[in-house]
């Protein structure tokens, strides 16, 4: 019987690369043979595509390395509006809540042996009133990794997300710094901060993506792009 198992994988806010690395996760695991896919509990914002659809690029990032069809769904929470989860789904009359995250995940789960999760902003994203994303991570309890973005204030970001990562007792695999679009300043001695004070494996440092594999707006990332991105990381051992 194959185990089934996965990562959960958060960042220090939103737009720090969770789906980068998640997709580049799922293509390093695929090469080793495992039958792994991506997983994305709640998105907030869709764009128009070619066909008239509504689409979201984090969605078709994990679908592409995960060598899905459109037809397959990964994400039981589409929100059209790009905005917080919990504010856009009261808006709509949806209700967000972890049970039925976790009903959609074991759906998931039960037809792959390993399931990459990817969060939605940072690691306390609340769903409701009473629950946020740090409670559905917490029930299906799989080992956080967790995605720096390099940018002025990460420090503190990054300290306080792996803080509350720790005081629900909850296992952190490593985490990866991501370089963004523009390399900050002092990008190394800013990343050794971290290694010094972060007691969980390194990763690896995901450089700016070269200008022809930027992700452009609304579109999901390139294979390309994914496979420059898992160049530069490593999986939790």
């Amino acid at each position: 019987m194959t185990l089934k198992t996965g990562y959960f994988v958060t960042g220090t806010d939103t737009e720090v690369g969770k789906t980068l690395v998640s997709g580049a996760l799922i293509l390093k695991l695929r090469e080793l043979g495992r039958n792994a896919f991506g997983f994305k509990p709640v998105v907030a914002g869709t764009y128009q595509g070619q066909n008239g659809e509504y689409i979201n690029e984090d969605i078709e990032t994990l679908r592409a390395a995960s060598n899905l069809p459109q037809t397959q769904s990964i994400c039981p929470f589409v929100l059209d509006a790009p905005a917080a989860p919990h504010i856009v789904a009261k808006a709509n009359g949806i209700e967000l809540n972890v049970n039925k995250l976790l009903e959609s995940f074991t759906g998931i789960q039960n037809e792959n042996d390993f399931v990459v999760v990817e969060g939605a902003g940072g690691f306390i994203v609340p769903l409701n009133d009473h629950e946020s994303l740090a409670d559905f991570a917490q029930k299906i309890d799989l080992p956080i990794i967790v995605v720096v973005g390099m940018k002025l204030g990460c420090l503190n970001h990054a300290l306080l997300t792996i803080e509350a990562i720790k005081t629900r007792k909850m296992k952190i695999a490593g985490w990866v710094a991501n370089a963004l679009a523009q390399e900050m300043s002092l990008l190394n001695e800013n990343i050794q901060s971290l290694q010094d004070r972060i007691d969980a494996p390194f990763l690896g440092m995901i450089p700016t993506l070269p200008l022809a594999l930027q992700k452009q707006s609304n579109s999901p990332y390139s294979l390309a792009a994914l496979q420059f991105a898992a160049q530069h990381i490593q999986l939790p051992k």
